[in-house]
């Protein structure tokens, strides 16, 4: 069964941290041993795994990110949005994690991050969680 996170952004680009999001959904599946499948249904959004420990981290990234590819006028995209797409293309629209102990098997410092670029907007993330069982 799919089940849907809904992510609401507050700015054009920012890394919003849905790792207790995820886990709830982990939680309430029951399953202890597994896989936990995300999907981004956006195509100027992605998702990623990173340092959650540091807030200056996210900042790097969406910095690193505009720069890399700025809003550009050049860009013939009529909605004027393609560098939220190609920072989409950049981060990817999906995300396999390990379920283990009925818990994410996440590093010391990792979370998981929800990727906008093209907000404020309300974002749905679907949500696959599979047993070894």
């Amino acid at each position: 069964m799919v089940r849907y996170l809904e992510v609401k952004s507050r700015g054009r680009t920012e890394f919003i941290d849905i790792t207790h999001l995820v886990q709830e959904q982990v939680r309430v599946s029951g399953v202890r041993n597994g896989a936990c499948h995300l999907f981004v249904l956006h195509t100027t959004a992605g998702i990623t795994v990173n340092e959650g420990a540091d807030p200056a981290v996210q900042r790097d990234m969406t910095s690193f990110l505009n720069r890399l590819v700025p809003v550009d006028h050049f860009f013939t995209h009529a909605e004027g949005n393609s560098d939220a797409h190609i920072k989409s293309t950049l981060t990817g629209a999906s995300l396999m994690l390990f379920i283990t102990d009925g818990k994410l098997l996440l590093g010391t410092w990792q979370s998981v991050y929800f990727c906008e670029f093209d907000g404020p907007r309300q974002r749905r993330v679907a949500v696959k969680i599979t047993s070894d069982t």
